[in-house]
């Protein structure tokens, strides 16, 4: 019997350590970020823009140069989206497609991407200040930095595409606006 009283009162004092060890997700997730932080990538942790989920999900950013700001258009993950959004590439589809078609240095390292991302990225999002995807971090950091070049060159390509130009129209006095 003072065995077991002695037995439990080692296990009071050792559960809460263990609460505290880090779970293989969390370890997995740790090495993960940190490569993408190396990589200059932001990560962030905000509601995606997915319909339906309304909890925080990890987001992948790869900022556009202040100077060069990118073209707003939305990709998302055909089991995620509608049959009615147009289909881009594998099985993605426009949510929001850019105004202006994109360049061949582009459209290369989007198709390259979208074929290969994990099952879990769910959303690929561009806007004038970064490209972003959004996933569950399903992947280890080596797997991820086979990503990097694509995405580097994608931003790169699309850098400076931004849909509304430098150049606003005059509708002062006189003008028309026709």
């Amino acid at each position: 019997m003072v065995w077991l009283v002695i037995l439990a009162a080692m296990l009071l004092m050792i559960s809460p350590v263990m609460w505290l060890k880090p779970s293989p997700r969390q370890r997995r997730i740790v090495p993960l970020r940190n490569a993408a932080a190396k990589a200059g990538v932001r990560v962030v942790l905000e509601k995606p823009p997915l319909h339906g989920i309304e909890t925080a999900m990890p987001g992948y950013r790869w900022s556009y140069p202040a100077a060069a700001p990118g073209p707003h258009f939305l990709l998302v993950r055909a089991s995620e989206a509608s049959d009615l959004l147009k289909p881009c590439v594998a099985d993605w589809r426009w949510r929001i497609e850019p105004l202006r078609s994109l360049p061949q240095a582009a459209r290369e390292p989007l198709e390259a991407l979208l074929t290969r991302l994990p099952q879990d990225a769910l959303v690929i999002e561009s806007n004038e200040s970064a490209i972003t995807l959004w996933w569950w971090e399903s992947q280890t950091a080596e797997r991820f930095t086979t990503y990097l070049d694509d995405f580097r060159r994608l931003r790169d390509a699309l850098a400076g595409r931004a849909d509304r130009g430098g150049v606003k129209p005059d509708f002062g006095a006189g003008a028309t606006g026709d």
